[in-house]
């Protein structure tokens, strides 16, 4: 009985440090994604599976699948902002994470994702 109560709370402990907002970065609505769309100074990265991107998705966004993102890095300015989006915000956290993690300086993550995009 004991060890059930022990790996009950590693699994919770487990999924909460998952789902944490990654440190350092910043995290913006799609309405404040609006306002920075077009802005040359900053990189734009969807992190959906190309069939995602292919059905619906914003223009000034590139498509790098997650799991492609740690070998396509050298796309990217380290030193630019990068704003990341996926479906729901999920694997975009998770891209966030890895960017910061290698040394990108300024990422922001849309809530919500494009579930959230309206324009």
């Amino acid at each position: 009985m004991e060890w059930n109560t022990i790996l009950f709370a590693l699994l919770v402990l487990f999924i909460v440090v998952r789902m944490m907002p990654a440190r350092g970065v910043k995290h913006i609505s799609t309405v404040e994604l609006k306002k920075e769309i077009g802005n040359i100074d900053k990189q734009f990265v969807d992190v959906r599976t190309p069939a995602e991107y292919k059905g619906r998705n914003i223009k000034e966004f590139i498509n790098i699948p997650l799991h492609k993102l740690n070998q396509e890095l050298s796309k990217l300015d380290k030193n630019k902002e990068v704003i990341v989006i996926c479906q729901s915000g999920m694997r975009s956290n998770k891209a966030s994470k890895l960017l910061k993690k290698n040394g990108f300086k300024k990422v922001t993550n849309v809530k919500g994702g494009m579930s959230a995009w309206r324009m």
